[in-house]
């Protein structure tokens, strides 16, 4: 048994690349003209002339550009956008075709497969950081959106046990698109956050996580405190002097908070 699919991109509602268009802009690219390209797809003048000119008017910049001059009078030229978009497009159907073999097979194996498949689909996830200044990074979902006259408190669950609560304004939220269900991350510095030896009472941090001190990085001035809690690990930056203050120590057990307005969120 084969399992077999084609991708295609849209843009504006047309098909803006597919496999055919990607061919077409690589015999182009190849042979320079695009009569010459048509003629080798054996497809007429017009449809490969039509085909170019959609994908030139939908893409940001031109895929094919006319060149003038030259030994042979000029022709047409696939620009480094469009050999990028050739590059990028052969790459998705080489990942789809390994998920289609990843099918093949008997349907009683079906069930694992798909298991597996949701797997790593989980672990893709969790792996692509983005790249900030910030030390800690969390991705979660979005389990609660609680909108105020200027500000919104956005709730995100990060693992079963842990919930990170951030304040944004209106406008974020809106720019942002979030909704509940939706996948965000929280970042969060490591100088935003500090660092209790006994659960902290009566402050007006919104966030407080329990954990244990899993690594510390002494500095000349300042010292990196680790923090595993159930499994995610988080840093936090403290002077020398409340590192001693505090006594800390690997394997003890701490409280990390942070002000949920020091909660910046990324999708």
């Amino acid at each position: 048994m084969q399992v077999q699919g084609r991708i295609w991109i849209k843009e504006q509602d047309k098909n803006f690349l597919g496999h055919g268009k990607i061919e077409l802009l690589e015999r182009i690219a190849k042979s320079g003209s695009i009569s010459k390209a048509a003629k080798e797809m054996r497809m007429s003048y017009k449809a490969a002339w039509d085909s170019v000119d959609l994908m030139n008017k939908v893409a940001s910049e031109p895929l094919v550009v006319r060149v003038t001059g030259g030994k042979g009078g000029g022709g047409t030229q696939v620009t480094q956008k469009g050999l990028e978009a050739i590059r990028i497009f052969r790459e998705m159907e080489r990942i789809s075709q390994e998920l289609y073999t990843l099918f093949e097979g008997d349907l009683e194996a079906w069930d694992s497969l798909l298991g597996k498949t949701k797997e790593s689909i989980q672990t893709i996830r969790r792996s692509v950081m983005l790249k900030t200044s910030a030390r800690n990074q969390l991705q979660g979902e979005i389990i609660a959106i609680k909108e105020g006259a200027v500000n919104a408190e956005v709730t995100l669950s990060v693992q079963d046990r842990i919930q990170i609560v951030s304040t944004i304004t209106l406008h974020s939220l809106k720019e942002l698109g979030l909704k509940v269900g939706m996948q965000a991350y929280a970042l969060i510095k490591a100088n935003w956050i500090v660092v209790f030896t006994q659960e902290p009472k009566g402050m007006s941090l919104r966030n407080c996580l329990c954990g244990e001190v899993s690594h510390l990085k002494d500095g000349a001035v300042n010292a990196e405190v680790s923090i595993n809690c159930n499994g995610t690990e988080l840093s936090a930056v403290v002077t020398e002097d409340s590192k001693t203050n505090l006594a800390l120590k690997v394997g003890q057990k701490v409280w990390f908070g942070f002000k949920a307005n020091n909660v910046i969120l990324g999708i």
